[in-house]
């Protein structure tokens, strides 16, 4: 059996919009434990010989704001308070009763100066580390949508399109190749047929997989109850900002759909029908490897000797507790013990191998199967802190023993082409499994505004195009629009942490774009235009090819 392991990176614009708490400190964080992280596993393991040929994503929004300069100052600076808060509390901590806690703090302090030291070998570029590694193939980079916009509710083809279109040429510009795969935001899929979403809209619309093919992706991924392969994993109520899909679970995770036909999770379809040359083809999430990392009550990341998330010494945010136990009280939480919980660490990995090399080969198909296991990236090291060792050891433990290969997805997709073609069900790898996290009571005006704002802007966009003069206003415009189709402002309203955040947002680049299509019409001032596109450039700068991709779409 192969096993893929699909990390799936992704943080919305929030470089230029403040630091703390959902500002740039966001991003720093993921960097600092997740990012910079990874990429040292990945080099240890290179350096023993050891293969670990990831399959890892970059939405273009987040790879925009990790190679942005701008973010290579923030993340000084934050490695300059995380640094001046282990100082702080090595100072504080006697006088408190708290000199148990001493040895962590020298434990945190070692790491952040690595860390540091490891970010400014890198020429604080994590974009150009990462590219650096698939040139050398090591791993696969896999590409996404703009600004993980959710495809399937988006009012227009044309903005389906330039999601597509902008994601695979910003890919293009910051990793230097093509990528064969796709992350589709939130897994989420709509099939050809009668779109009904929008009220007085009711028309047939192409399927998520035919624009991803004729954007010239060969597969993506899709949760395994959308294949008829596994119940539904979703499950995200209470779920604090960030954490998308950890520390989810369902009673029913693991149940079969009743009456229907089970298929194999363990093997790659073909969706979209050949068409000159031009298909996709679906790989499908393990239900039962999955589980083992997405279960509150189940998964490893709920370990007692594992690092407590939610617990901090302030000020500085520092963490020098663990889990302790189920259901423990953070007051009740006992002294972190790195050693004890990375040892923990290579347990599981232990077990999570045998899980893998225990799995059911489909039928017909043995020796060609395949293991898919996607996640979040930043669930390792960040949310799980002990996650990257946890991902080190495994591909260890794959390295000694026979029956799963680990490789990417590509790398399977070339030798074991899929066999079955497959008509998928709608839905996403969200809550209840459809799309109910992103369209429901609480976000429903979002779209109404939202499909109003894509009617404008397509329908002032050709005669845009045509005119240099406007071509500036346009631009910005286009960027204020897929800002504002980012499916994170939903999720977080839906949630119900920081819902004011999400909805300010997404007002924020909704109001920007609608100025600046209102400047492109007939009778408009294309002078304040100017102005007003100049200014939030300076703010929001991404995508500087953008004009490129909507010339593209419109011509299609």
């Amino acid at each position: 059996m192969d096993f893929v392991l699909a990390l799936h990176s992704h943080l919305p614009y929030v470089l230029n919009h403040g630091r703390w708490p959902h500002g740039s400190d966001w991003l720093c964080e993921a960097a600092l434990d997740t990012y910079l992280p990874l990429l040292n596993k990945l080099d240890e393991l290179g350096a023993a010989g050891v293969p670990a040929p990831v399959t890892i994503g970059f939405t273009p929004v987040l790879a925009n704001q990790l190679a942005d300069p701008a973010f290579g100052r923030e993340m000084d600076a934050f490695f300059s308070l995380r640094l001046a808060a282990c100082d702080e509390a090595a100072k504080a901590l006697p006088a408190t009763g708290g000199e148990a806690l001493l040895p962590i703090v020298a434990f945190w302090k070692a790491r952040f100066c690595s860390l540091q030291a490891q970010f400014h070998g890198i020429d604080r570029n994590i974009v150009t580390a990462f590219r650096k590694l698939e040139h050398e193939g090591r791993l696969e980079i896999i590409g996404s949508a703009a600004t993980h916009g959710y495809l399937p509710l988006l009012g227009r083809d044309e903005s389906i399109r330039l999601q597509l279109a902008v994601g695979r040429a910003e890919h293009q510009r910051l990793f230097g190749r093509e990528p064969a795969g796709c992350w589709v935001p939130e897994c989420a899929y709509r099939p050809r047929g009668l779109w009904s979403a929008r009220a007085g809209k009711a028309l047939v619309r192409r399927g998520t997989d035919e624009h991803l093919a004729d954007a010239g992706f060969r597969y993506f991924f899709i949760d395994a109850h959308l294949a008829q392969a596994g119940g539904i994993l979703g499950g995200q109520s209470g779920i604090p900002l960030g954490a998308e899909r950890f520390d989810a679970d369902r009673p029913d995770a693991l149940s079969r759909p009743a009456g229907r036909v089970v298929r194999s999770p363990h093997e790659t379809y073909s969706v979209s029908p050949v068409r000159a040359g031009k298909f996709v083809a679906a790989l499908v999430r393990d239900p039962d490897s999955s589980m083992q990392i997405w279960s509150r009550d189940r998964g490893y990341p709920g370990d007692g000797a594992y690092l407590e998330f939610h617990k901090m010494r302030w000020p500085g945010g520092l963490k020098f507790w663990r889990v302790s136990g189920p259901n423990v009280d953070l007051g009740a939480k006992q002294p972190y013990e790195p050693a004890t919980a990375f040892a923990r660490a290579a347990d599981h990995a232990g077990h999570f191998a045998h899980l893998l090399a225990t799995a059911t080969p489909p039928p017909g198909r043995r020796g060609n199967g395949v293991i898919v296991a996607p996640f979040d990236t930043e669930l390792y090291g960040h949310w799980w802190f002990e996650g990257v060792e946890f991902l080190g050891a495994i591909y260890r433990r794959l390295a000694e023993q026979a029956g799963v290969r680990p490789v990417t997805a590509a790398q399977h997709l070339e030798e074991h082409a899929p066999r079955t073609a497959l008509r998928l069900a709608e839905g996403s790898w969200g809550a209840n499994g459809d799309h109910s996290m992103w369209l429901n009571d609480r976000t429903a005006w979002m779209w109404q505004r939202l499909w109003a704002l894509e009617d404008a802007f397509w329908d002032a966009a050709p005669a845009a195009l045509a005119s240099p003069a406007a071509r500036p206003v346009l631009a910005q415009a286009a960027r204020a629009l897929l800002l504002a189709q980012a499916s994170d402002w939903e999720f977080i309203i839906s949630t119900g942490v920081v819902a004011d955040y999400g909805a300010r947002r997404f007002e924020l680049h909704c109001h920007d774009a609608e100025r600046l299509v209102a400047a492109l019409a007939p009778g408009g001032s294309l002078e304040g235009g100017h102005r007003l596109a100049d200014e939030l450039s300076r703010r929001d700068n991404l995508f500087p090819d953008i004009l490129t991709s909507v010339a593209a779409v419109l011509r299609a």
